[in-house]
């Protein structure tokens, strides 16, 4: 049985405050973001529609779908997203040893900066698991670690596409960072979620603003 929140609790923000969960509720900003990409037809379908909505986001990239489809990679940078560090092969940190794991940032690392000259130390864990220790090593190297509010769920095939814009609706505020995937099993959900999610906080009056290392 699957479990993971929606909406992240005040408690674990409080708890992890040197982690970045949401931004400034003052302004009528969301932030949207995509992890595991780059997948050619999921991202480059992404990448148009944000267009058609002048929405910027924060693109979670694994190493090694950079290096797999890098024309895409290139279209994210070019189109003005921000792009960010989400390991070389999508490794577990808690069944990861923490050199190993910091070594798999770092080819990913490698690799962004192959592609992009102002490069935004941003990180993302997958599955969002992080043990303390690799945290701290992680921050020490310059790093946001950046995770998010609202999980939008996409990736789970057990629930219909109905529910999981739901996810999205009832919990996104100003300042939230919203979870997606580019990635071919997210895609059912996603292709019916996210031109609803624009559309319905476009009519509300909301921005869509990516990630930056000064936000």
């Amino acid at each position: 049985m699957k479990f993971y929140f929606i909406k992240t609790p005040n408690l674990i923000k409080v708890i992890f405050k040197n982690w970045i969960w949401s931004f400034s509720e003052k302004e009528k900003n969301i932030y949207l973001t995509f992890d595991d990409g780059p997948t050619p037809e999921v991202t480059e379908w992404v990448l148009n529609l944000l267009s058609k909505h002048n929405a910027l986001a924060t693109f979670f990239c694994i190493g090694k779908n950079i290096e797999n489809h890098p024309e895409v990679f290139k279209k994210i940078i070019s189109k003005g997203h921000t792009v960010g560090n989400h390991t070389h092969n999508h490794l577990n940190n808690w069944n990861t040893n923490n050199a190993e794991y910091l070594n798999n940032i770092q080819l990913t690392n490698n690799t962004l900066t192959k592609y992009t000259q102002q490069l935004n130390k941003l990180f993302r864990p997958p599955y969002g698991k992080l043990k303390l220790s690799t945290a701290k090593k992680i921050r020490k190297k310059g790093y946001r670690i950046v995770m998010w509010d609202v999980l939008s769920a996409d990736f789970d095939t057990s629930i219909n596409k109905e529910k999981c814009l739901q996810h999205v609706l009832d919990n996104t505020q100003k300042g939230s960072i919203i979870v997606f995937h580019d990635s071919k099993k997210a895609f059912r959900n996603l292709e019916y979620v996210l031109p609803k999610v624009l559309a319905f906080f476009s009519e509300k009056g909301f921005k869509f603003q990516k990630i930056t290392s000064i936000n």
